[in-house]
């Protein structure tokens, strides 16, 4: 009796075993992106960057066919827990890439703490808080965060443009606090001033009283603005005849924006940036990427070249897939293998060298950068300088960087010095 016992207790773990790993069968992957509301354009090309890897990789990874499941989110955490749920709890999936906005990736972050059996990779979201506060042992994230794709342009715009003052409109959310905080602290330490923040709902239509509030004595505008909400804007401002200085947050250049109908996106034509990309950059990697992109999709159902949300999902799935085949699509003993290989990993990126601190969250290249047009009147982010291996906490000591506190409204405050 004892001996049948023992038997159908090993012929049980065994199962579980198998259950868990079931290297013979297609493995689920969720996707979250951003197909409504105004990031839809975003989305659509986060996953043309995710469907560009698998182009490239081949539809199995660690010998298993990969079956995905896209579930759409509209920038709201909300929207993203319910789509993360969905995937996890009713379709069973083994890992989860996405979300893109930035109050997406924290509240997703914190969903997966209480489903240690799936693994997240982030998609593009860029809040600082996402790994920086309280990270998720199984939440990778391997694109720098939105005060890392700042690097490099408070300085240019200070000491080469020579913008002495600047004042600043952001969406009210937890991305554009991270990329405004990342400008603000380098282009303060350099010696600039910010005057006035204004900041405006994510989905805004009308614009009009920002843009009559805004000063008249300052060398330049910061534009955290991306998706609709960066089209509208550059519309009406140029409607009411606005003519300063520009400065782009990442995904107000992006190719989502300068790929956009109308002839309002010209207004950022000679605009500095930064980010974790530039579409001329002359790099071989980056050139075999671009080419995989345009020959995975018609020229009318794309744009010219990836946006900076195709590229980021493109690296997370290329990250998954590279270490389902280290670990031969093993996602036995709560994914230790797999998960040991993405912590580990250096990523050959298309964008740089990519690897990740201890929190799980990348360091790697930005790029500063000029909008410019192109001889068929195109437009493109112009690369103008690179800076390498940029950490989260962007070359200051990490305990004064924590002194700072979390990017807000008003956080970082406008000093020399910390």
């Amino acid at each position: 009796m004892k001996k049948h016992l023992l038997a159908a207790v090993s012929a049980a773990a065994f199962l579980s075993t198998g259950a868990a790993f079931a290297a013979d069968g297609p493995l689920k992957v969720g996707v979250l992106a951003t197909l409504e509301g105004t990031y839809t354009v975003l989305g659509e090309d986060g996953v043309r960057g995710l469907r560009t890897a698998m182009a490239v990789r081949g539809p199995k990874a660690g010998g298993r066919d990969i079956e995905l499941i896209i579930q759409s989110t509209d920038a709201s955490p909300d929207s993203a827990v319910r789509g993360a749920r969905k995937l996890v709890e009713q379709d069973k999936v083994d890992l989860v890439i996405g979300p893109l906005s930035g109050s997406e990736g924290i509240a997703i972050r914190d969903y997966s703490k209480t489903q240690p059996q799936v693994t997240f990779l982030n998609g593009i979201s860029g809040a600082q808080e996402t790994t920086y506060v309280t990270p998720s042992d199984n939440f990778f994230r391997f694109n720098t965060d939105g005060a890392q794709w700042s690097a490099g342009l408070g300085d240019y715009v200070f000491n080469e443009k020579g913008w002495e003052t600047v004042a600043t409109i952001g969406e009210d959310y937890s991305f554009i606090y991270t990329q405004v905080f990342g400008f603000a602290l380098e282009y303060c330490q350099a010696g600039g001033e910010i005057t006035e923040r204004f900041w405006v709902p994510l989905g805004t239509k009308d614009f009009g009283s920002i843009i009559a509030s805004l000063p008249d004595d300052v060398d330049a505008i910061y534009l955290g603005l991306g998706g609709g909400d960066a089209v509208n804007f550059l519309n009406q401002y140029q409607q009411a005849g606005g003519d300063a200085n520009l400065i782009g947050g990442s995904i107000m250049v992006d190719g989502t924006v300068l790929n956009s109908k109308g002839d309002a996106k010209n207004a950022l034509i000679g605009t500095p940036s930064a980010g974790p990309q530039a579409d001329t950059w002359d790099d071989e990697n980056w050139k075999t990427y671009v080419k995989a992109y345009q020959d995975a999709f018609p020229p009318d159902q794309r744009f010219p070249s990836p946006s900076l949300l195709a590229t980021g999902y493109y690296n997370a799935t290329t990250a998954a897939m590279t270490c389902l085949d280290e670990v031969g699509g093993d996602l036995s003993d709560g994914h230790a293998k797999f998960r040991s290989c993405l912590a580990n990993l250096e990523l050959d990126a298309p964008n740089g060298k990519i690897t990740l601190d201890g929190n799980r969250q990348a360091v790697g290249a930005n790029f500063v950068s000029e909008v410019a047009e192109q001889d068929d009147g195109t437009l493109v982010t112009k690369l103008v300088a690179i800076k390498e291996n940029v950490p989260q906490t962007l070359g200051i000591d990490p305990e004064v960087f924590a002194k700072i506190g979390l990017p807000s409204r008003e956080t970082p405050e406008c000093k020399s010095s910390y």
